[in-house]
């Protein structure tokens, strides 16, 4: 859900959406400024709707399950300001990439000249109930009892998993591959879960993309190996700005590599592969 304030069109609200997320910014800074952009957000939607009672179904794809970042909180108090967000942007140094209208928002919003979103002790607030149904947690369990189902031994490594794709999948790649030599770790056959949120830095031309992003990370330490697999997956049903949701990983990607394709310029800027007559 989107409402643009006055002077502020979709577009712009989009455009600030792709620079944030190639800056590098997590998702709590990214809806920090996405609830001082938007009319609905930040409470917006639970000060429209009053005195009304309103029951809020969550499905959360926010790590900590932090009501006030989930869709950006449009039923939940906001602790963020205006101030808030203009401090994000100069931290990536972004100001000269998004629209101006936003910007010019902003300034006012920090002067005073425009209402702040919902606080701590709103009386819109008494009128709401938000009720979390689905949540990252709920995901890791229903994939560890369907694992388990399949005959595997199962481990959940992390439910706070954060940091850069690319080191990320370094990461996974060397537990996948300590798996496959070796017992010590967790008994055959195995499948080993975590979730979070990983963030991607794009450089060039490239769209993004984390679980692709983490995929490519991976290479490196699984190549050559066997009966594995490494599965990245977007429980929100899209990877960023590219189409797909998810990247089944390991012949696939590594067969590209040896086209001549440099992993490093697949990560965060992907390229055509290198011809091969």
């Amino acid at each position: 859900m989107v409402l643009p304030p006055e002077g502020i069109t979709l577009s712009d609200i989009t455009h600030l959406t792709t620079v944030l997320l190639k800056s590098g910014a997590d998702i709590h800074e990214v809806n920090t400024i996405r609830k001082h952009v938007d009319m609905i957000k930040g409470g917006g939607l639970a000060r429209m709707t009053y005195p009304a009672h309103m029951e809020t179904l969550i499905l959360s794809d926010v790590l900590g399950d932090q009501i006030s970042m989930i869709a950006s909180g449009p039923t939940a108090i906001d602790e963020t300001t205006y101030d808030d967000s203009l401090e994000i942007i100069q931290k990536y140094k972004i100001e000269n990439e998004i629209p101006k209208s936003i910007i010019d928002h902003l300034k006012k919003g920090m002067r005073g000249d425009l209402q702040e979103t919902v606080k701590s002790g709103d009386k819109v607030m008494s009128k709401i109930s938000n009720n979390i149904i689905g949540s990252l947690i709920t995901a890791i369990n229903s994939a560890e009892n369907a694992a388990k189902k399949l005959g595997y031994n199962t481990d959940v490594l992390s439910t706070k998993l954060v940091g850069e794709a690319r080191e990320v999948g370094k990461v996974f790649g060397s537990i996948l591959a300590n798996m496959v030599e070796g017992e010590k770790f967790i008994k055959k056959p195995a499948c080993v879960i975590a979730g979070g949120e990983t963030t991607v830095t794009i450089s060039g031309n490239g769209k993004g993309g984390r679980n692709q992003e983490l995929a490519l990370g991976a290479v490196g330490q699984i190549d050559k190996l066997h009966d594995c697999c490494l599965i990245t997956i977007a429980t929100d049903g899209e990877d960023g700005p590219p189409e797909a949701a998810h990247k089944v990983n390991v012949e696939g990607t590594i067969n590209l590599l040896r086209l001549g394709v440099e992993l490093a310029q697949w990560q965060g800027n992907p390229v055509k592969p290198k011809s091969t007559a």
